[in-house]
């Protein structure tokens, strides 16, 4: 059985087909399976679907911008040339089912797929769906959706399948010992986590860093910076701080699975962006978090996602515009005083979890594949 998957231009692409990937093996060990993937170069995307055994092929992908850029100019010339270059591969390869996982690096793949007449299944993780999912889901068999059917907008009821995001269970191997010899902690204070994104999120990095010597008094922080903005906020971190904090602040520019998963263990608050993927890993791991929402997300599907997430008391959300300094190490510290309520927010974290997002997903597909 040849499967092809394909999406790309963020980690929150990849991670979910990874996950899917290992559902099927796990469940599926005699299955014959041949995996392959479709779309844009990307070293990160890669080397991760390398590890899992996956074939890897490039195409050029067009990203539509929504601001003037001469990069749109460009981009439109290589959707054509990455149309015919997927349908080559398409061609040769003769997939039995495509799965894309959205994003600008899976329309080339989905609308070669389509004129192929290859079954194709997608996965959509926002409550409002990017262009490119839009797109395909015209012609996607099956849609599955992370949030409830009532809240997700723009697809047909009949086509969706509210599953959850595909959530990497690894994340789950993490211990408060394994942080604590990979990142040096002191174990003196409560450890904050901040992620970014794989991209980093350097307008939140620059709020932090600004408070960072008040928040380092009661707190140990884990900074995910963005492997673009490391250098800078290590550079900055190091003139702000004093050097008897410096042993309470531990940035790095990306992590990995394995220290991703020691992270999530260690803390006892995240401060995160809203992408769907994130939301899903931290209410996986059932930890307080702060969702900060990046406002020019596409159909401002951030700020949806986190409200949705937070609906229930499964997080805290402060929109950018709100995310000012003194403020937010206000809103951290009143957290903290209120062991309860920190208590309860980790509850509902836990009761929006949807742990068998990838099991139902690859269930499904090779369901399909054997009628």
């Amino acid at each position: 059985m040849k499967i092809l998957f394909t999406g790309g231009g963020t980690a929150g692409h990849i991670f979910p087909i990874v996950a899917v990937i290992r559902e099927m093996k796990e469940n599926y060990p005699h299955g014959g399976f041949e995996f392959f993937y479709l779309g844009p170069k990307d070293k990160f995307s890669k080397e991760l679907l390398l590890e899992e055994g996956v074939e890897v092929k490039t195409i050029l992908a067009g990203k539509i911008r929504r601001y003037f850029s001469f990069k749109n100019i460009i981009d439109i010339f290589k959707l054509p040339i990455g149309i015919l270059q997927a349908f080559y591969h398409i061609f040769i390869i003769s997939p039995d089912v495509i799965f894309s996982k959205g994003g600008y690096g899976s329309i080339a793949t989905s609308i070669s797929g389509r004129i192929l007449m290859v079954p194709i299944f997608l996965h959509e993780s926002d409550i409002s769906p990017g262009l490119a999912n839009r797109i395909v889901g015209r012609f996607a068999l099956e849609i599955f959706i992370s949030f409830s059917i009532k809240k997700t907008e723009y697809f047909p009821a009949k086509k969706m399948l509210s599953v959850g995001n595909p959530v990497r269970r690894e994340i789950l191997n993490g211990s408060k010992q394994g942080a604590k010899k990979l990142f040096n902690l002191t174990e003196e204070k409560p450890v904050i986590l901040i992620l970014g994104g794989s991209q980093g999120a350097q307008r939140i990095n620059d709020k932090i860093l600004s408070i960072l010597p008040n928040i380092l008094k009661d707190y140990e922080i884990i900074h995910q910076t963005g492997e673009k903005n490391f250098e800078q906020v290590r550079k900055e971190a190091e003139v702000v701080i004093t050097e008897s904090f410096k042993k309470y602040y531990h940035p790095f520019p990306f992590l990995n699975e394995t220290e991703i998963a020691n992270a999530y263990s260690a803390a006892d608050l995240i401060i995160s962006r809203a992408g769907a993927g994130s939301i899903f890993e931290i209410a996986l791991i059932g930890k307080p978090s702060i969702l900060v929402p990046l406002p020019e997300s596409a159909q401002d599907h951030q700020v949806k996602n986190a409200y949705a997430y937070a609906q229930n008391g499964a997080s805290l959300v402060i929109e950018e515009a709100n995310f000012r300094p003194h403020f937010v190490l206000e809103r951290i510290k009143n957290l903290f005083s209120q062991p309860e309520r920190l208590k309860q927010i980790t509850e509902r974290a836990k009761e929006f979890s949807r742990p068998n997002a990838g099991r139902i997903i690859a269930e499904y597909i090779v369901t399909y594949l054997n009628q």
